[in-house]
């Protein structure tokens, strides 16, 4: 079935610690501030992306899965999930400080929220100097021990925090407590699901002095207190062509490096596929003759149908598939 590529127009959130860099990085004119996070396909309930061009523009993702099922989302995918779309995609823009927190799995997030549980994938695109990002810890503790340490704000002491650099890797299997530092420009790939515990935001507060509510009793029973190896990789610089950085049970994503031709076959996993551009610009044409462009701060879903993408450009890119 021939569906074309598709576009969405992206979701930009303003929070408490978001900065200025998302809209120059997308090159987009909005008068919105403080923009975190750039929400690039989303099938959260209530935060479902919309098409903004061509034939459907106007559907949401739900309505797109229900009008194409498995040519669009894969056959497999669609069996599995319905009419959800597994996988949520975002730019983020941390200004100040992410507060440190933890996401819930699959059986405690079914239990307490009738969702997912939430798995995810960093990209680091930017970062400035001296940027961190907290992941894991530098000892073993014990829940008992946690919520002392939140009561008299010794927490981060037991936290590790690591140097930040473009391309570097950082996955987050739920139950991993993490928080990213100001100056981080990231790309997320994360499972559908927009349930975060709140574990410690630094005593901060808004304008009208209030701090953030925390969720140290929920936290305490989602967290894996083991200390883990390698919280961080680092992708091989340049090369062109693809590298495969992370593959677990919900989504699998590469980068791709192109200058000039290159050419991508559909998925072994039955699977759409997600293409965020990270720099640069690329021309993609689908076996069915469709043509897109997109640039650096877009992204585009190809549907399962499609079985061979050619591409033209000079660009770097990320690509996921749903497992």
């Amino acid at each position: 079935m021939n569906i074309g590529f598709i576009k969405f127009q992206p979701y930009l959130k303003s929070v408490l610690w978001g900065g200025e860099k998302i809209a120059q990085y997308k090159d987009i004119v909005t008068e919105q501030k403080q923009i975190g996070e750039s929400w690039e396909i989303s099938g959260v309930t209530g935060k479902e992306s919309v098409v903004c061009e061509g034939a459907d523009a106007g559907l949401t993702i739900v309505e797109l899965i229900r009008k194409y099922k498995g040519a669009l989302v894969g056959d497999k995918i669609y069996a599995k999930y319905g009419d959800t779309f597994p996988i949520l995609v975002k730019f983020i823009d941390a200004k100040q400080d992410l507060s440190l927190q933890v996401h819930p799995n699959d059986i405690i997030a079914k239990n307490r929220h009738n969702s997912f549980g939430k798995t995810e994938f960093w990209y680091v695109i930017d970062a400035d100097d001296n940027a961190k990002i907290n992941v894991g810890f530098t000892q073993d503790i014990t829940p008992k021990e946690f919520e002392q340490r939140i009561a008299d704000n010794t927490i981060m002491d037991v936290v590790a925090c690591h140097d930040s650099h473009a391309g570097d890797l950082f996955y987050l299997p739920a139950g991993r407590i993490h928080s990213i530092g100001a100056g981080n420009l990231i790309a997320e790939i994360q499972r559908t699901c927009d349930i975060t515990y709140r574990v410690y935001d630094f005593d901060r507060r808004d304008a009208q002095g209030n701090t953030r509510e925390l969720h140290t009793k929920w936290a305490r029973n989602a967290i894996d207190f083991t200390v883990q190896d390698g919280y961080v990789t680092s992708c091989p610089a340049g090369g062109l062509g693809e590298t495969k950085l992370v593959k677990c049970e919900y989504f699998a994503t590469s980068r791709i490096i192109i200058d000039g031709e290159y050419e991508i076959n559909s998925p072994d996993a039955d699977s759409f596929r997600i293409i965020m551009c990270l720099k640069g610009k690329v021309d993609i044409t689908d076996d069915f003759g469709n043509l897109t462009s997109i640039h650096q701060g877009e992204t585009v879903l190809v549907p399962a149908a499609v079985s061979k993408l050619s591409l033209k450009g000079v660009a770097e890119l990320l690509t996921t598939i749903a497992m």
